[in-house]
């Protein structure tokens, strides 16, 4: 039997943009790929289905957004880790033209091998995002944190 359980990756950062900038950033993936994935089939919208490509690494993940509040809120359901699971992006506007993004990831099923290790694996990854996503969005540098944590992975 599969169970997932109520373990949670979570990270948070502090982006020095308004609320509605960071979350076009997270939906328009014309703004995503200069930090995170490398291509999409679209933006993220109602209740459609979009893929995400790392292009680097041969990977992809399937993508069913659950809701969108302009500005606040996204939440999807992926392929994360072979069985679906939820993450979830929440936009806190603090009213000086910044905004606080926090990202859960849940729903780590013990199928896929170790819940710790995935949740570990998948905080790390969010951290990396933010990361990019904040020197993206402050500065419009672009730092490659993803493609370059495993640059011995790549397919030739």
């Amino acid at each position: 039997m599969v169970a997932t359980t109520d373990v949670a990756a979570k990270v948070g950062m502090l982006i020095r943009r308004p609320a509605s900038d960071v979350f076009e950033a997270f939906v328009n993936p014309e703004i995503t790929t200069n930090f995170w994935f490398t291509k999409s089939t679209g933006r993220l919208d109602g209740d459609k289905h979009v893929r995400w490509d790392w292009e680097m690494y041969g990977a992809h993940s399937d993508v069913e957004v659950e809701a969108l509040e302009p500005d606040d809120l996204i939440a999807i359901k992926w392929s994360g880790y072979g069985t679906p699971n939820r993450v979830e992006w929440r936009f806190t506007d603090r009213g000086d033209g910044t905004t606080y993004v926090e990202i859960e990831n849940t729903g780590f099923s013990d199928a896929d091998g170790d819940v710790a290790e995935q949740a570990v694996s998948s905080t790390e990854g969010f951290a990396y995002t933010l990361a990019g996503a904040k020197a993206w969005l402050e500065h419009g540098t672009r730092l490659d944190l993803v493609p370059d944590k495993f640059p011995d992975q790549r397919p030739e």
